[in-house]
């Protein structure tokens, strides 16, 4: 009993003991956190920071404008060329509002237009016609394209079907690539097909373009040295070609034999940028034959200004390269371009300000 007495003492003073040394413990600690208070210079104070990260998206632009892209997934797509048809019955045409660049061509007496189609298309899209000789060379920059035609001769549809073109002719895609005749027209000037079917006819290794010019950045003024452009006036084969600087709509628009071309929207046709090369044509039987490797005069029209120099282009596989008269590129307006290929002194440049009726054709 007494022994059970001894322990049960000696266990509560081991506790008061315990009791007591976690007092003094936690008086100590909180006189040292009071006293670190007071004294500023010995306590260190840490504040963790605040980072915020911006991330810019790059944009994303279509090769053959320089342009935004309305939609990434069409990036990697190939260039489609769809020779349409100038023929007074086969006006208005169809997509070359949403064609990136068309090439407008002498043919027999007439003009043609290849239309290249990258960063959006055009459904139905025409009237298509066949192709020339010229299109192999005046083409093949674009990376081995979808060439949609509807036939020719017997040696130009051998040629092109040797060359870097991807044949999708009226004989080779057929309904698979949407061709069809048009009833509200005649033939030959009836047959249309889709663009977004005749992508899905593309290669496995179908690659996308190049670009083909170069582009100003945004707030990039043209040269100091370029004139202001009122119009400039083309005489083509078998059509009066004029390209009017419109100020409203920041864009030139074209007309035809004096009057205003329009697409079967009823929308004029425009481009922010024309292209005005001059180069030698030659023959093979009736058809003109454009000479589009050598170098030559160009006219750019971009931004309401007209920029003259030079082209050059040694290899059918790269594009042209414009140069102004200091031999420093010239770079055009993100967006749509036509192209001229005219005969050596067969445009007339308009100045800003000059009544467009008062200057003749060449």
């Amino acid at each position: 009993m007494r022994n059970r007495k001894s322990r049960n003492l000696i266990a509560l003073f081991v506790v008061g003991l315990f009791v007591a040394s976690c007092s003094g413990s936690s008086d100590s600690t909180s006189t040292e956190s009071s006293a670190d208070s007071v004294a500023g210079d010995s306590t260190e104070t840490t504040v963790a920071e605040s980072t915020t990260t911006t991330t810019t998206i790059p944009i994303v632009r279509a090769p053959l404008t320089g342009a935004q892209a309305p939609d990434e997934a069409v990036i990697g797509r190939p260039a489609l060329v769809v020779k349409i048809d100038n023929h007074p019955k086969s006006r208005p045409q169809w997509g070359l509002n949403q064609a990136d660049i068309v090439f407008e061509e002498n043919v027999e007496q007439l003009t043609r237009f290849a239309a290249v189609f990258q960063s959006q298309g055009s459904d139905p899209v025409g009237p298509i016609r066949s192709g020339r000789i010229q299109d192999i060379n005046l083409l093949a920059s674009f990376n081995e394209p979808l060439f949609a035609w509807s036939g020719g001769n017997a040696q130009v549809a051998s040629a092109i079907r040797k060359s870097t073109m991807v044949d999708l002719s009226h004989s080779a895609a057929n309904e698979a690539g949407g061709f069809r005749r048009e009833s509200s027209r005649v033939a030959p000037h009836n047959l249309v097909a889709e663009t977004s079917k005749l992508w899905t006819l593309a290669p496995a290794d179908a690659r996308p373009p190049v670009p083909q010019f170069e582009y100003r950045a945004d707030g990039e003024a043209v040269p100091t040295d370029s004139k202001p452009a009122g119009a400039v006036k083309i005489s083509m084969d078998g059509v009066d070609v004029m390209w009017e600087w419109s100020p409203e709509l920041l864009t030139f628009v074209r007309s035809q034999d004096d009057k205003p071309h329009v697409d079967m929207q009823d929308v004029r046709i425009n481009a922010p940028n024309v292209v005005v090369i001059s180069v030698v044509y030659t023959k093979t039987g009736s058809s003109p034959v454009a000479k589009s490797v050598g170098s030559g005069e160009v006219w750019v029209y971009t931004a309401g200004a007209l920029i003259q120099g030079s082209w050059e282009r040694n290899d059918p596989l790269k594009p042209f390269v414009l140069k102004d008269a200091k031999g420093a590129v010239i770079k055009l307006t993100p967006g749509r371009t036509w192209v001229e290929v005219i005969r050596m002194k067969s445009a007339a440049h308009i100045p800003a300000g000059i009544d467009v009726a008062s200057v003749p054709y060449p």
